[in-house]
This record gives structure tokens, sequence and C-alpha cells, in this order.
């Protein structure tokens, strides 16, 4: 690299400071990497003032965050439309089971078979879609005005929702009750009022946990980049020590070697003295 492209150490510890402020998606980079690429790090600091710590645009991360709420929105309102209807279809399965073996009053009945065909016509309703022009014919020949015609009397439709209102609140109820016990069994034995207190805040409870879990999930991911990172540093000064221990032997090998043919220099004058005063 060009002598050019290095900067002072106080210039590289500042830019180095600037980046590590900024959030940036995770990257391996030592201390020696900013310092000895300031316009790297320069592009880097430039880029945190544009992206999050995703990685994402800061434009696009708000066109996202507005688009998930609004999937949010949906899916809330789906949610309930959806309950209801699963509620609804428990309550007839229950009265079918219950009159198998019991007798049920003819206020039952009537509510009961007024329900099923109102819920009955109107999924079929909805299968037929909306009523323009459809390049298929409808189903089975049908149209809507003649699904109209089975829809129950008005006045017994009136009766039948003011009474709806009772047992789907009363088959929530069971339900909430039901999630307590399992969350907290030991509620199990409390009043009805103690359980509606309890269901109250019980939203609030699980909120709490799901925080805590998420909490405990960030941490975790912090915990993992910083393990990363110290993986990287490790592997680093192992490579050091092994150059630096590589380069010592050779050092020891070589000032051992020169140590021994010394000896063996000596050991070799001696012997040929020796051999010369025999002469």
């Amino acid at each position: 690299m060009a002598s050019g492209d290095f900067c002072s150490p106080g210039e590289g510890m500042e830019i180095l400071q600037q980046v590590c402020s900024k959030q940036l998606p995770p990257c391996n980079l030592s201390k020696e990497d900013l310092l000895q690429n300031p316009y790297f790090s320069k592009l880097l600091l430039n880029l945190s003032q544009h992206v999050d710590e995703s990685g994402l645009s800061l434009t696009l991360a708000k066109e996202q965050a507005q688009a998930w709420k609004e999937v949010r929105l949906h899916k809330t309102t789906w949610l309930r439309s959806e309950i209801l209807h699963r509620v609804i279809q428990e309550l007839l399965v229950d009265y079918y089971v219950k009159i198998q073996d019991t007798n049920v009053t003819s206020e039952d009945k009537k509510f009961h078979e007024t329900l099923e065909q109102r819920l009955l016509v109107t999924e079929l309703m909805r299968l037929l879609g909306p009523s323009q022009e459809r390049e298929i014919p409808p189903l089975l020949g049908l149209e809507k005005a003649d699904l109209l015609e089975l829809m129950p009397l008005s006045e017994d439709f009136v009766w039948m929702r003011a009474r709806l209102q009772q047992e789907v609140e009363e088959q929530l109820k069971k339900k909430c009750f039901t999630l307590l016990c399992y969350y907290d069994p030991n509620s199990d034995a409390d009043s009805e009022t103690v359980k509606a207190a309890k269901v109250w805040k019980l939203a609030e409870v699980l909120v709490g946990e799901q925080q805590q879990c998420q909490d405990a999930k960030s941490q975790q991911k912090e915990q993992m980049l910083l393990l990363e990172k110290k993986s990287a540093a490790y592997s680093q000064v192992l490579l050091r020590c092994l150059t630096l221990l590589q380069r010592l032997l050779q050092e020891h090998r070589l000032k051992t070697q020169s140590e021994l043919d010394r000896i063996n220099a000596q050991y070799l004058e001696v012997k040929c003295g020796a051999m010369i005063l025999k002469l």
C-alpha cells in the first residue's frame, strides 16, 4: 500500500472512534485495518449515516416499518373475524354433540339452526365472490339472489344475533380461563372474579415476558458478535505468535549451529595439535 494511503495515528484513531460509534452491520475489522485504510474508514463513516444496523437504507427501513404496521393491522382485523368464525363453529359442534345425549329446548334448537343457516349462506356468498361480471360461470350456476332466499327470517336473525353476543362472550371467557389455568395452574381454584382480574393482566404479563425473551435474544446476538470479533482477534494474535516462534526457532538454530561449529573447530584444533606432538 502506498505511503500516502496511511494516516497519522491521531487522525486514524479519531476516524476509528467515529466509525465504531455508529451502528453498522457486523464486520470483522481490526484497528490496524482501519488505521491503514483511512479512506475506507471514511467510507464506513459516511455509509453509517444512510443505513441502519442491519445494513438496510434508512429510507427503505422506514417504508418497511410502515408496511409491517399495515400488515399487523390487517392481521389483527383478520384474526378478529377468524376467532369469531371459529367460536361460532365450536358453538355449533358443541350443540350437535349435546343433542346426542340430552334434549334441548325449542329456543336452543331455533337459535342454533338459525345460526347455522346464516353461517352457511354467508360462507356460500363469499365463495361466489363479487357480483360483477365474471369471466367464468358462477359456482353451480348460483347467484347471490338465489342464496338470499335461503336467509332466515329477519326477526329470527335479530333475535339470534342478540343471543349470539352472550354466547360468544361466554365461550371466549371459558377460553381465557383455560389459557390462564394453563399459564398458572394455581389459578384453577380461584373464583371467577379473581380469574377475570388475572386474565385482565395476563396480556400485559405475556407481553412483558415476550419482551424479556427478545431482550435475551438481543443480548445473545451481541455476545455472539463479540465472540466472533474476539475469535478473529485471537486468530490474528495466534498467527503473530506462530510467526514470532518460527523466527525465534530459526535464530536459535543458527545461534546453536554457530556455537556447535566453534566447539567442533576447537576440538579439531586440539586434536591436530596432539597428533603433531606425537609425530
